[in-house]
């Protein structure tokens, strides 16, 4: 069976799917994780690792590839998210 890749926002590595974590446009300037990825919505993959992340917001490629803003507040709110994955 094949397993289907995703590109992560951050470092533009293509990597299996089940190795990214999946984030969606929520509220304008707002980005949510989407653990199950299931919620509905335009679609952006980011490794769990902190570097591609930063790297992501950094470049702007979240907003950019979900096409919408993100604010500041909108991008601290989605890294203490994503931290709490990493850390189960």
């Amino acid at each position: 069976m094949r397993v289907p890749e995703r590109t992560c926002v951050g470092c533009r590595r293509r990597v299996p799917k089940p190795r990214l974590l999946r984030l969606v446009a929520g509220d304008p300037g707002t980005v949510r994780f989407d653990p199950g990825a299931v919620l509905p919505g335009r679609g952006a993959y980011v490794h769990r690792d902190r570097a591609c992340l930063e790297e992501a917001l950094r470049r702007g490629a979240i907003a950019r590839a979900l096409r919408t803003s993100l604010d500041e507040r909108g991008a601290a709110t989605l890294r203490a998210d994503i931290e709490g994955e990493r850390v189960r």
